[in-house]
């Protein structure tokens, strides 16, 4: 992958006010696929999918930056199966589930993401105890999916 086509993809996207989250391009038999995850505060809708693959389909079109092999291009929200590893990721899963390990000792820890800033976040565990951690000591994060969620 090129850092000229990441430098597009990235202007692209964050003229339509989206996040580039993720960029990958692979081999797909005579053919590469080319997935780009976005997000935004407040969340991505099928509006800003849309928007963000007629604009790249544009770009890329335009452009010698895919070079002459045929590709697909998918476009796709950030997804709950991305670790949280920016405080933006942390801030638009505020309420979520979360289950985080430790660098210290590499235990896990399962709690509700709270107030978060640029150093660390605020974790609500199931005893209701709430324990700052900061972003350095979390090695992995992930949302936990939760069905029949009973809001408190």
């Amino acid at each position: 992958m090129t850092d000229s086509l990441e430098t597009l993809v990235e202007s692209t996207v964050t003229s339509l006010g989206l996040d580039l989250e993720a960029l990958d391009l692979t081999p797909a038999g005579k053919k590469r696929l080319l997935r780009i995850a976005v997000d935004r505060d407040g969340g991505v809708g099928i509006d800003h999918i849309i928007e963000a693959t007629r604009a790249l389909n544009e770009v890329l079109d335009s452009s010698d930056v895919m070079g002459e092999q045929p590709y697909t291009l998918e476009v796709t929200s950030r997804g709950v199966d991305r670790p949280l590893t920016l405080p933006r990721h942390w801030r638009r899963n505020e309420g979520r589930l979360v289950r985080i390990r430790l660098a210290a000792d590499d235990s896990s820890v399962d709690g509700r993401i709270g107030a978060g800033d640029e150093t660390g976040v605020e974790i609500t565990g199931r005893g209701q105890a709430t324990t700052r951690y900061a972003y350095t000591d979390i090695t992995s994060a992930l949302v936990q999916t939760e069905l029949n969620r009973k809001d408190a």
